[in-house]
């Protein structure tokens, strides 16, 4: 039986109350990034969406900057497990919360707002559920939600009545996932109302929100991603491919669909091709199943003096609309 709950900060508390759960958040990867600077701007590799800019490699640069502070720190946890001699009976889980603090990263839909890091360390001490092989890459698809259950399942403990995660491990394993589902409403004071599926190879989303535009005003990223107000006046001034101006469009396609194995930036829409009509009606299907069965209440949008309320600025306010031209990074 697991003792009782306990919050400490002190490291050399975990080794007097065995059995633990200790979570340890990092704020690396979130804006602003403060890391030290290692990652070359000219040598960085851009998304197609985003302009070959200096303003979008300077940025680029220190979120690579960020993920590699965030690695460096990591090891100093899995460090102190070892010289603590915790680490020969501790499972270590690494993930995220959400997909890349950028222009169309999260709080959006695509790949890049979604797909998040899952890395699993078994101790040499205890021996691994059969399912699990060490130095492997797994192409299962799994939900954040799917933790939960799991993470009881290796502590021994019975998953709850009503819990919607699916154990992934161990011998009483849940059938596999066919479909991720993903939804985003109002972030800050700018609402839309966006749903997503997708399977092992297609991305499917709804926008029931067409007539706003992806650079919709949001005062928080007009401040804190240089890319946002960039996108903006290079497409006024006629300097973006047709993919990058896609995110500057007036309005937004009410349907996407993306082969993720040919096209994994999700560039080309393919929800008019008559190639992929089957794909697209099942996934529409299999979307329209999951917010009947979750009882989805985005249809109904927040009004706007609701949204004003909320303590955030009214859309557009922001005085700075132009973009910082110098390398946002820490200074060395």
């Amino acid at each position: 039986m697991a003792g009782p709950a306990f919050d400490s900060d002190r490291w050399e508390d975990l080794a007097s109350h065995q059995p633990f759960f200790a979570q340890l958040n990092f704020t690396e990867t979130h804006r602003p990034f403060r890391a030290p600077r290692r990652a070359d701007p000219a040598r960085v590799q851009l998304p197609p969406y985003y302009p070959d800019h200096p303003v979008a490699r300077a940025d680029w640069a220190a979120y690579l900057d960020s993920v590699m502070e965030l690695d460096r720190k990591v090891g100093l946890v899995l460090e102190a497990l070892r010289a603590s001699g915790l680490d020969r009976n501790t499972v270590v889980v690494f993930f995220a919360d959400n997909g890349m603090a950028h222009v169309r990263g999260k709080q959006f839909c695509y790949e890049e707002g979604l797909h998040v890091p899952l890395i699993m360390r078994w101790p040499e001490g205890l021996a691994p559920p059969e399912d699990f092989v060490p130095g492997s890459v797994d192409d299962r698809l799994l939900a954040a939600i799917d933790l939960a259950p799991t993470m009881l399942y290796l502590a021994g403990a019975a998953r709850p009545p009503g819990m919607q995660g699916r154990t992934f491990l161990g011998p009483q394993r849940d059938p596999p996932r066919q479909y991720l589902f993903a939804a985003r409403d109002r972030c800050d004071e700018t609402v839309f109302r966006l749903r997503t599926v997708r399977d092992a190879r297609y991305r499917y989303i709804r926008n029931f929100t067409p007539d706003r535009p992806f650079l919709q005003a949001n005062a928080y990223k007009e401040r804190s991603y240089p890319m946002w107000n960039l996108i903006k006046e290079l497409h006024a001034a006629g300097q973006l491919t047709p993919a990058q101006s896609a995110l500057a469009a007036p309005t937004m396609p009410e349907e996407e669909l993306y082969d993720l194995e040919t096209d994994p930036h999700e560039i080309h829409n393919l929800a008019a091709s008559p190639e992929h009509a089957a794909a697209l009606a099942r996934l529409r299907g299999a979307l329209e199943a999951w917010l009947q069965e979750a009882g989805d209440t985005g249809a109904h949008l927040e009004p706007e003096d609701l949204v004003r309320r909320q303590g955030v600025t009214k859309p557009g306010t922001h005085p700075n609309t132009g973009y910082v031209m110098e390398d946002p990074r820490p200074k060395p």
